[in-house]
């Protein structure tokens, strides 16, 4: 029998559809992957083709040979956000009946690794650090603009998932704007911590490292979980286990740790499902909102196994086809190598 479920940090809802349950094997992909090699000539991110892409703003040296790079991070090419050359402009302004304002803002491009043939799952734990470093402290600066209200990292693999460069990268956006969809997040987890006191985050953290059927994997400092709502089949969050609003709180002690389970995450995902195509979305509390007690940072997984159709976008609600619980006992599974 189907059922309706809630996810009760957004109060959105999500239809499991346990008729049409499916298993690992019928979301893997069909045919033989063409190979990837470490190196391609024609990639702009790869090592020696650097002239390609925009002077960095950020990079960090390989340890073994300082004259080489371990990761860099560049404006993007085809940004969707500029940063203003003359400073900020908020103002909206009227077109007829309607209102705009400057696209001014921040987009980067992190290239995590030299090799292009790797993912995060096949890296090691040292690279992975790298690029939550990266991250971190590319956040901390862009946090600092006065036009980044909002900062997005976001992970973008294969080409079902929206990507269309293979070498390993994720990317960094800040908005002069709060989207609706965020304030939705935050004004519900308000309306949860007027009505009960707590974080909805970490209540949800401790029933799951209670309950244990939706936990995937767990070190001293992250937790994983397949949501009880989940909107797509496979679906996880990696959430701090010490409340956190903004994820530029995290310190170098957490580091190691989200890199590791960030990585572990993705490795029982890539063997399971033979490297599918997803994104991740780091969600972050916005400028204004950091150190509230309501709202709790943490990295969504999303497999791209699935595609939105006529009855997702018309109601707003997800079909899953694959139980949350089932998810989390396949992906409990996965012998790790």
């Amino acid at each position: 029998m189907p059922s309706l479920r809630q996810d009760i940090a957004t109060r959105t809802w999500s239809i499991i559809a346990t008729e049409r349950g499916q298993r690992p094997h019928d979301f893997k992909k069909t045919g033989v992957r063409p190979r990837v090699e470490s190196y391609d000539a024609k990639c702009p991110f790869c090592p020696g083709n650097e002239s390609l892409t925009p002077d960095p703003v950020f990079v960090v040296p390989d340890r073994g040979d300082p004259e080489r790079w371990a990761v860099r991070v560049v404006p993007n090419k085809f940004p969707a956000l500029v940063v203003p050359e003359a400073g900020i402009e908020r103002r909206r302004k009227r077109k007829g009946l309607y209102l705009e304002m400057c696209g001014c803002g921040t987009h980067e491009v992190v290239i995590e690794v030299p090799d292009h043939s790797k993912t995060i799952a096949t890296m090691t734990d040292e690279e992975v650090e790298l690029i939550v470093r990266t991250y971190r402290d590319r956040f901390l600066e862009l946090d600092k603009a006065d036009w980044n209200q909002l900062i997005i990292i976001f992970r973008n693999q294969g080409e079902g998932a929206g990507t269309s460069l293979v070498h390993p990268h994720s990317q960094i956006i800040g908005t002069p704007i709060v989207p609706d969809e965020i304030r939705r997040r935050l004004e519900e987890a308000q309306r949860y911590f007027d009505d009960n006191g707590t974080c909805v985050y970490c209540d949800i953290l401790d029933y799951e490292l209670k309950e244990k059927e939706r936990l995937v994997c767990a070190n001293d400092g992250f937790a994983v979980i397949c949501p009880f709502a989940s909107t797509v089949p496979y679906e996880m969050w990696i959430l701090p286990r010490n409340h956190a609003s903004s994820f530029g709180e995290l310190d170098d002690d957490g580091i190691g740790d989200l890199a590791g389970i960030l990585r572990e995450s993705l490795l029982r995902l890539y063997h399971l499902l033979d490297n599918p195509d997803y994104n991740y979305i780091l969600r972050s509390a916005p400028h204004y909102s950091a150190g509230e007690p309501h709202f709790h940072w943490y990295v969504q997984v999303l497999p791209r196994l699935t595609k939105r159709a006529g009855f997702e976008i018309g109601s707003g609600m997800n079909i899953n086809v694959v139980v949350p619980e089932n998810a989390a006992a396949e992906l409990r599974k996965v012998q790790m190598v």
